[in-house]
């Protein structure tokens, strides 16, 4: 089976490299004394300073091979000046139904981050606007019922 794709922009890529470099530079090194100390503890079978030091070694290498394989994976999104909606914008949106307007990055799913306003190009909202000029209006499926955006600036 063949692996998914992983779309990054340019800072999404740093971002993953910087997180993976400390994972493996840092935190493997503290694990690892934390395991080396309830070593000296003495017996293992019963010390709970091990086996949390143990289990937060395992989750650090899933960690790591996780981040490895996305990078492995990894397509970088070149952000061009384009009229319409890629992968890599950022869009002004207007709601049509109260009139906000939202402005949202484009990226792929694994630098996603709605706190940061970076919304997944698999996203109801993202996947509507993929491919929209300005101007254009889009329907949004989602729970609560069916929103609408009408794009209104393209960065």
């Amino acid at each position: 089976m063949a692996e998914k794709q992983t779309i990054l922009t340019a800072e999404g890529l740093k971002k993953i490299e910087d997180k993976l470099e400390h994972l493996k530079a840092v935190r493997r090194r503290e694990v690892a004394e934390r395991i080396k100390q309830a070593i000296e503890f003495g017996d293992i079978s019963e010390n709970s300073e091990y086996e949390d030091a143990k289990n937060e070694q395992a989750f650090i290498e899933g960690e790591i091979l996780t981040l490895e394989k996305m990078l492995r994976n990894a397509k970088l999104i070149e952000k061009g000046e384009t009229d319409v909606v890629t992968i890599g914008s950022t869009v002004l949106l207007r709601d049509l139904e109260f009139g906000d307007e939202l402005e949202y990055t484009i990226v792929g799913s694994a630098e996603a981050d709605p706190s940061e306003a970076k919304i997944s190009n698999e996203s109801p909202v993202g996947a509507a606007i993929l491919s929209q000029k300005v101007g254009g209006i889009v329907e949004v499926n989602v729970p609560a019922g069916v929103l609408k955006y009408q794009v209104i600036g393209i960065k």
